[in-house]
């Protein structure tokens, strides 16, 4: 049919890896998909503006450069642009924020747009290559977790309990824009590195000290810019500071 909707089918092309062997087993579905609009947030007795909430979407969503259509983000300066055009969160990590929160998480619970199925942050890798309905998409960071996810859900300690864990998600650029819908299938066509977004988290927030391990992290090409910025400005620093997680913001 002439409106049907084809998904990519891997071409040898895409498999190119500089050395490194694709792993056949790894891929993921998108159990959900979620834009959402700016609101205002509850917090420390005021409001903040923030499109953590978003609302579940059925149907193919066309995904360009930068976001999803119908997506919006309240501040552009950390938020949205080509390193951060979709966030990602597995729902393997339900069942341990359900008594955190009160309730099990729903589609989206932490601002997601793709609450995924089998691709955890300990699995997957920056630099990674997934086709996705008729996408192509390549991990760039971690989701860095701040004082958003503590305001949506009046739980404080959120962000600190998320990047000590190092599962609080990570964002994917998009090579080639298409379409993408809940149940599309992400399956691997090249690994560019062997850092996972667990070992970033992990020599950002929890081994900071751990100089050979952060010079790896930021030997690799494929991590976005604007967290490879604040890499650098931590090995600048001759005392780091315990860290915040953003929730003093």
């Amino acid at each position: 049919m002439e409106n049907e909707r084809v998904s990519i089918r891997v071409v040898s092309g895409l498999c190119q890896t500089a050395g490194m062997a694709v792993d056949p087993g790894l891929s993921g579905v998108i159990r959900s998909l979620q834009v959402g609009s700016p609101s205002l947030l509850p917090w420390r007795g005021g409001t903040v503006p923030s499109a953590i909430v978003k609302d579940e979407v059925s149907g193919p969503v066309a995904l360009g450069r930068e976001q999803l259509d119908g997506d919006e983000q309240a501040d552009l300066s950390v938020h949205g642009g080509p390193d951060k055009a979709v966030c990602c969160y597995a729902v393997e990590h339900a069942a341990h924020w359900t008594p955190i929160l009160g309730q099990e998480p729903p589609p989206g619970a932490f601002g997601e747009n793709l609450t995924l199925e089998g691709l955890t942050e300990d699995r997957v890798h920056i630099g990674d290559e997934f086709t996705v309905g008729t996408a192509v998409v390549q991990v760039s960071q971690p989701r860095g977790p701040c004082f958003k996810l503590a305001a949506r859900w009046n739980v404080r300690e959120l962000p600190g309990l998320m990047a000590r864990g190092m599962n609080s998600g990570f964002y994917l650029r998009v090579l080639e824009p298409g379409e993408v819908a809940a149940g599309d299938v992400l399956t691997q066509v090249a690994r560019r590195s062997e850092i996972s977004v667990a070992e970033v988290m992990r020599v950002t927030y929890v081994a900071r000290r751990d100089d050979a391990a952060r010079r790896a992290v930021l030997a690799v090409p494929e991590l976005a810019e604007q967290w490879r910025a604040g890499l650098l400005k931590l090995e600048a620093r001759s005392a780091l500071p315990a860290p915040t997680f953003g929730v003093e913001e």
